[in-house]
């Protein structure tokens, strides 16, 4: 309770719990909703689990400080309530399957691309389509037709006999929603638009329904990548990973170093000299070199480059910091005395020794946590990183090679440099303000 009041009497340790709780929930909620595998699949499935969304578009709430709104994707389902759906059979073989998808268009902006995704169900003789497009002015524009197969597309861009019907200026999927499509500066037709799509099929039990997407320049919270992945995935399961990596580093990191020093230290002689000299030699050693030749020649396994990491740190510069502590704590009285009492180096160590550098080795142990997540986006903006897992780093690696600052795609970048900025900075304060009040030195300061 005492430790609570000091905590609560800096203004940056309160800030920063405060961060650090927030990243806490962020990172137990994306575990609850986004299983692991869930999350691997998502983010590894490519367009065929994300054809519904728009590619690289910009998140739905910058619209907010737009005069123009940018479209957001819409997306209409044949197999939905709200669609109304005829059959008439025509003769003994051939039967009319007929449906409309409407829907309103208020933006200002032409949408990226359209297309109709089919889904039929036959077993030799394809159902046959035709589509026309209702304008709100009540235009009626034949579109184009086609035989359906299963899982089958029409994209409306690469229908070249549209294009030459609708004109040269612009695309079809402009062209359909513009005032005029031979305009130098075409506008775009705000109002309701309807997709009317008329099947024949030709067997008993024949299914075909068809979704029709018009994907926007917006969408989400955080956007979509090349890829068309939802960059929300990114961005919530990095931060469980960034966590998990910096706070096992530290924790194994800091620990493991404390015990060394202490055995050092209380044994003394070629003990102390052979772990200083280790020390001196990890010192000079490049860690994120090493950690590079490791993901280039053997593997890019988070838990490898954590192992490792941790190994090239234990016999770091804490090592003499903590000697240094353990030195003057030797000499103190009550070592002497536990020795008159017969207790052995082991138990002199562990309790005696180790508990009372315990308040100087918390904070150090937070401080460090900004520093092994940094790295591991390092890793994965240099195209080391564990490939199975969607972290900051590596949406910041997509990013920087698909040229996301040089097409004006800032979210792409800002987003997760973001948050590892606000992770740093949570975990600095705290960290810092945790070594005011567990250091004596610094109190008065």
């Amino acid at each position: 309770m005492k430790t609570i009041r000091e905590i609560t009497r800096y203004p940056a340790a309160i800030i920063g719990g405060i961060l650090i709780i927030l990243l806490i929930v962020i990172a137990i909620y994306s575990l609850i909703t986004i299983p692991y595998a869930e999350a691997v699949r998502l983010w590894r499935g490519g367009e065929d689990i994300w054809y519904d969304l728009p590619r690289t578009a910009a998140p739905a709430w910058t619209n907010l400080f737009r005069d123009k709104k940018l479209p957001e994707t819409i997306i209409l389902n044949s197999q939905d309530e709200s669609v109304e759906k005829t059959v008439e059979e025509v003769s003994g073989s051939r039967t009319k399957v007929s449906f409309s998808l409407t829907f309103d268009y208020t933006y200002d902006g032409f949408p990226d691309e359209v297309i109709l995704f089919f889904h039929t169900k036959y077993d030799e003789k394809k159902p046959h389509v035709n589509m026309t497009w209702i304008t709100p002015e009540g235009e009626e524009i034949r579109v184009g037709s086609m035989s359906a197969e299963n899982s089958s597309a029409y994209i409306f861009s690469q229908d070249e006999v549209l294009f030459r019907r609708l004109g040269r200026n612009l695309r079809p999927d402009e062209a359909l929603f513009a005032v005029d499509s031979a305009a130098e500066a075409p506008e775009v037709l705000k109002g309701t638009y309807t997709l009317q799509v008329d099947g024949s099929i030709f067997e008993p039990d024949t299914e075909l329904d068809a979704k029709l997407v018009v994907y926007g320049d917006v969408y989400g919270i955080a956007g979509t990548d090349h890829r068309r992945r939802d960059l929300t995935v990114a961005l919530l399961w990095g931060t469980p990973v960034a966590l998990m990596f910096g706070l096992l580093a530290a924790v194994l990191t800091s620990v493991t170093t404390m015990v060394i020093a202490a055995i050092g230290t209380w044994y003394g002689g070629w003990v102390d000299g052979l772990i200083q000299r280790i020390t001196e030699i990890n010192m000079i050693l490049p860690v994120l070199p090493i950690l590079i030749m490791i993901g280039t020649f053997y593997s890019r396994s988070i838990w490898v480059m954590l192992g490792a990491l941790i190994l090239l740190y234990i016999f770091g510069s804490a090592i003499k910091s903590y000697r240094a502590i353990f030195l003057q704590v030797k000499e103190s009285g009550y070592i002497e005395a536990a020795q008159a009492y017969g207790a052995n180096n082991v138990r002199i160590i562990a309790r005696y020794l180790i508990p009372r550098i315990i308040p100087t080795l918390i904070p150090g142990l937070i401080t460090l946590i900004p520093g092994f997540v940094f790295t591991e986006a390092a890793l994965n903006v240099l195209g080391l990183g564990d490939p199975t897992l969607p972290t900051w780093g590596k949406v910041i690696n997509d990013a920087y090679v698909n040229g996301a600052l040089h097409q004006g795609q800032y979210y792409w970048i800002l987003e997760p440099s973001i948050l590892l900025m606000v992770t740093g900075l949570a975990f600095s304060l705290f960290g810092f303000a945790l070594d005011r009040i567990f250091n004596p030195r610094l109190r008065g300061m």
